[in-house]
C-alpha cells in the first residue's frame, strides 16, 4: 500500500464511502442468509423508512453489491440478495461489529465527556489582600 492509499479518487476510500453511509452495512448484514423482500428488510432492521430502505438498495445494486430479482413462482413479487462481491464486505462488517461491541463504550464515555461542561473555577474573594 502507498502512502497515497486515502487520497482522492482511490480504492480504500471507495470502500470507506461503501460502509460510511448509515444503512448500506446495515442492510448487506440484514441480506446475509438468504434473499429478502422490502418488506422482510424493514421488519428485520427496524427504524428505517421505506422510501430510505429503497435509496439504500438502488445505491446497492448501483455498486454491485445486490441484485433485485422477481421469483419465477411470484412475478410481482421482488427480493434482494447479496451479489457474489456484496458477500465480500460481510467480514469487514462483522470486524467492526466486534469493535464496536469491544470498545462502544469507551467510544460513548469519551461523546459524554465532550459534551459535559467543565467545572469552572470560583473568582477569587474580594476580602483577601493581595501582598
Amino acid at each position: 500500500m502507498t502512502t497515497d492509499a486515502f487520497l482522492a479518487d482511490c480504492r480504500a476510500r471507495l470502500a470507506f464511502d461503501l460502509l460510511s453511509n448509515t444503512w448500506n452495512a446495515v442492510v448487506l448484514w440484514a441480506l446475509r442468509d438468504e434473499p429478502r423482500r422490502p418488506v422482510e428488510l424493514r421488519e428485520r432492521i427496524g427504524g428505517i423508512s421505506s422510501k430510505v430502505l429503497n435509496e439504500t438498495l438502488r445505491r446497492l445494486q448501483f455498486n454491485g453489491l445486490v441484485d433485485r430479482r422477481s421469483p419465477p413462482d411470484a412475478p410481482s413479487r421482488v427480493e434482494y440478495e447479496l451479489t457474489a462481491l456484496g458477500r465480500t464486505l460481510l467480514q469487514p462488517i462483522d470486524a467492526v461489529g466486534a469493535w464496536a461491541f469491544e470498545y462502544g463504550d469507551e467510544v460513548m464515555a469519551a461523546q459524554e465527556a465532550a459534551c459535559t461542561p467543565a467545572p469552572q473555577a470560583s473568582p477569587p474573594s474580594s476580602d483577601q489582600s493581595t501582598a
